[in-house]
């Protein structure tokens, strides 16, 4: 059990320290979660990619939109809006996963609308135009490039 009212990390920010399932939701204390991707780790573009792909494929899209946040965060600007979409899917994909239908059409129409100005020149080989059906079809798992 935490000593103060609200868990916190080293630098003193407000962080829940409950363990997570699978799919991110909340456990109660002193039950055994899934550990949670850490923050603020730095990769190419290419690494955050290959990373979310393979917990989308596990089937841990919230870890997944994890990943891709932070790429959002660090990205250049002219790919932000790329980054937040992508993150946004997975956010999707989640509340999908999680049996919340109406939040799930919500953050992928949201998602798809913040990637659809990539889709002429995608960078990153980011297969825009198939995020864009598979959000609209929200079938199946979402591949992040045209890659296996």
């Amino acid at each position: 059990m935490p000593t103060s009212p609200r868990d916190r990390d080293d630098q003193g920010r407000a962080r829940n320290a409950r363990p997570r399932d699978g799919l991110g939701r909340p456990l109660p204390y002193g039950l055994p979660g899934v550990e949670r991707q850490p923050e603020g780790v730095p990769r190419t573009p290419e690494e955050s990619l290959v990373e979310a792909q393979r917990l989308l494929d596990l089937g841990r899209p919230f870890h997944a939109h994890e990943v891709l946040e932070d790429a959002w965060k660090a990205a250049p600007e002219p790919e932000r809006e790329l980054w937040r979409g992508l993150a946004q899917l997975a956010v999707g994909a989640t509340h999908a996963a999680r049996g919340n239908a109406s939040g799930a059409s919500a953050l992928l129409s949201r998602g798809a609308r913040n990637i659809a100005p990539y889709r002429d020149d995608p960078p990153h080989g980011v297969d825009v135009a198939g995020l864009v059906a598979w959000a609209e079809s929200g079938v199946g798992v979402p591949r992040l490039t045209g890659g296996s």
